[in-house]
């Protein structure tokens, strides 16, 4: 392999693509999972299914890339055509591969179902293709050299191609020269918005190195801070610019890679030998959502309760009536004895609770839409905070249910210190 970064391209396909029906995520996992390996996307083209355009777009990728990574266009329909494209380019025919014969029938023989033609379609592959293992799908990939050019394709089903890229992108990492390729370091922070992170990192540091790209992906409920470097001699000064954003966000930052805020509660709790329970109303079940999507969740979370209105308050969490009355669903002392309900009922070690007016209706002059009320904490201890987070029903929910999870984080981490969105977010 020559002594440079690899040229990669990425030719994505598919009318459902170029038509929007469908959003265009696999690029970005592809670059994603190739830059933590240390591997750079060069330059990516997404084409339509037209045989003639792919074709021409595929030759001349061919004559410039030393690697092409061609996803979608791999099922068993007449419109998937990455097959019959690359034997095209290769200048061989179609032909039956025994190795993906013997995938698809083990892939129906799990699911008892019959292998028809339209399944053995994917088993047509360009003469002298090498099979890549889909662990999950029915179609396997392949890969062939065109030229100087290795070409792998992939197939555009989101949860099949993330399986399939750990072993492509580790097999690449491997074999590429020494001393180069990119080197990224993914910060997952949540409670810190990209204008507010850049502006206090540029009052701390105004001569930031130019051989580290600070690189910010937003999203909902979490925050990526990247830190990207170009050669390998320049790790000194990426893991200098990695303390330098611990000091400055320390306990905004929740880990690194995808760490999600459920996945960091699930592991302290694990550590701990512990279990969670939550009570919700607002967020109507979304905190527990989030929690039993990481696997192995039921070792750390206990039992979660949606509680909607006030009577199920009442009957399910023993909320006292006069409370409520007194108070209001939306208040301390409701969400406080939501919590200690939740601890008594479950038996859970630590508990977190949620009642909002998430809207469009619902507010008043006292409580206007987006206010709640969160309880965090154990038998012994329970914290509240109420905030006000005036956005549309669902964001406020996404929002509500990481900011519970990430009180959580904190209490588990014996961290008093409030976090920025306190301040921000704090009842008027």
């Amino acid at each position: 392999m020559k002594d440079a970064p690899l040229n990669i391209q990425l030719l994505l396909t598919g009318n459902e693509i170029m038509s929007g029906d469908t959003v265009d995520s696999n690029s970005a996992l592809i670059a994603q999972r190739f830059g933590e390996a240390g591997l750079g996307v060069y330059r990516k083209v997404t084409v339509g299914d037209d045989v003639a355009l792919l074709r021409a777009e595929l030759s001349d990728m061919a004559t410039k890339a030393d690697l092409i990574i061609v996803n979608g266009g791999l099922g068993p329909t007449i419109d998937d055509l990455t097959a019959e494209i690359l034997a095209a380019v290769a200048g061989v025919p179609l032909q039956e591969h025994p190795q993906a014969v013997a995938h698809l029938q083990q892939w129906c023989a799990k699911r008892n179902l019959q292998l028809d033609d339209a399944n053995l379609k994917q088993s047509m592959l360009p003469q002298g293709a090498t099979v890549v293992d889909n662990p999950i799908g029915s179609a396997v990939g392949f890969e062939m050299t065109v030229g100087r050019c290795r070409i792998i394709c992939t197939p555009g089903v989101p949860n099949e191609l993330a399986a399939m890229l750990g072993p492509i992108a580790a097999e690449l990492a491997a074999h590429a020269p020494q001393g180069l390729g990119r080197s990224i370091v993914r910060l997952q922070t949540f409670g810190l918005g990209e204008s507010t992170a850049q502006q206090i990192i540029s009052d701390a540091v105004p001569n930031w190195p130019s051989e580290v790209e600070l690189g910010f992906r937003a999203g909902a409920p979490q925050m990526e801070i990247k830190l990207s470097i170009a050669n390998a001699a320049d790790r000194d000064a990426q893991r200098h610019c990695r303390e330098t954003l611990e000091g400055l966000f320390g306990d905004h930052i929740i880990g690194e890679g995808d760490t999600l805020l459920a996945y960091r509660v699930l592991e302290l709790l694990r550590e701990r030998g512990a279990s969670l329970t939550t009570a919700e109303s607002c967020t109507g079940g979304l905190i527990a959502s989030m929690l039993t999507r990481i696997p192995g969740s039921s070792q750390g979370f206990h039992a979660g309760f949606v509680t909607y209105s006030n009577a199920i308050k009442q009957s399910v969490l023993g909320v006292n009536a006069q409370t409520l009355a007194d108070n209001g669903a939306v208040s301390e002392d409701v969400v406080r004895e939501m919590a200690l309900g939740a601890l008594q009922r479950s038996e859970a070690d630590y508990a977190i609770a949620v009642s909002g007016i998430a809207g469009p209706d619902g507010g008043t002059e006292e409580k206007p839409v987006g206010t709640v009320w969160l309880a965090w904490g154990d038998r012994h201890t329970i914290r509240t905070r109420s905030l006000v987070w005036p956005v549309d029903r669902a964001l406020f929910q996404t929002m509500l249910a990481a900011a519970g999870l990430d009180m959580m984080r904190r209490f588990l981490l014996g961290i008093d210190a409030e976090p920025r969105y306190f301040a921000q977010r704090q009842a008027r």
